[in-house]
């Protein structure tokens, strides 16, 4: 699992600081497409591959190595109204989580945020619902819970800055009856600048409060990314730590790290 980890990392890190190709279609630049996958409701698709590598998890100082499938799907309502659709499928690797010598693999749950978003300039406004689908595969990975909440996005973007926070609450509402309810608040602040080579530097903070557990956790990564191509393939690459500031005994890793590649596709 480590191994795995460390080497995409090294590639990920030999991408990002490699000069490339910049895509030349007009609206596609380089720039242009470190802006737009800063913004979370921009009109573009794209799948990225989220990779997590924690250390240090709870009283059995646990590893954990978790890969999220994070497709972004928009759809065009109307001249001025955008339907912007997120999936989060996590695919989880774990070792003395959950007990000593406990070892977990397989999907957690599935997470889906829908964004309703006018189309603006300047000021940037997305809300819709976010969903909690129980699709763990394994009774440890997941909550056997059906969520349903508020999601809502408020960003400024201007070119090659982009600033702003989402959030959103799911409380459970279907599921075992058996099984604890979830009720859980989420919320991801960022600052992003980009640079013409397709370059990116920024800022991310999340926090993750467990109203039913009455639990915090909250992470700031300093980041890292580039725009670049593979063949024909658009993609991002960025790398960076995730440095746990607050949060339980329990579930407070001591150090992260994550490395994201993404496939896009310009429309």
């Amino acid at each position: 699992m480590k191994n795995s980890f460390l080497a995409i990392l090294m590639l990920l890190v030999t991408f990002t600081i490699s000069a490339q190709e910049e895509p030349s279609k007009p609206g596609n630049s380089a720039q242009e497409l470190a802006d737009k996958m800063a913004n979370p409701v921009a009109s573009l698709i794209s799948v990225p591959l989220q990779n997590n590598l924690t250390y240090g998890i709870g009283p059995y100082n646990g590893i954990k190595y978790q890969i999220n499938i994070q497709p972004v799907v928009p759809f065009k309502l109307s001249e001025n109204l955008n339907l912007i659709t997120r999936y989060i499928l996590p695919v989880v690797d774990q070792q003395d989580v959950t007990g000593e010598n406990k070892h977990e693999f397989g999907l957690s749950d599935a997470t889906v945020t829908a964004f309703f978003a006018p189309k603006a300039k300047g000021i940037i406004l997305g809300v819709g619902p976010a969903f909690l689908v129980p699709t763990a595969t394994e009774k440890l990975l997941g909550t056997e819970k059906f969520g349903i909440g508020p999601s809502v996005l408020v960003m400024h973007q201007g070119k090659g800055l982009s600033i702003g926070f989402l959030a959103n609450q799911i409380w459970s509402v279907a599921g075992n009856a058996d099984r604890a309810d979830f009720n859980q608040f989420y919320t991801q602040i960022f600052l992003t600048h980009s640079y013409k080579s397709g370059a990116s530097l920024g800022f991310t903070s999340e926090i993750t409060q467990n109203w039913q557990g009455n639990t915090t956790l909250i992470t700031v990564s300093p980041n890292v990314g580039a725009i670049t191509k593979l063949g024909g393939q658009t993609m991002q690459f960025a790398v960076m730590p995730l440095i746990p500031v607050v949060g339980h005994s329990n579930i407070r890793p001591d150090w992260g790290l994550r490395a994201v590649v993404a496939f896009i596709f310009p429309q």
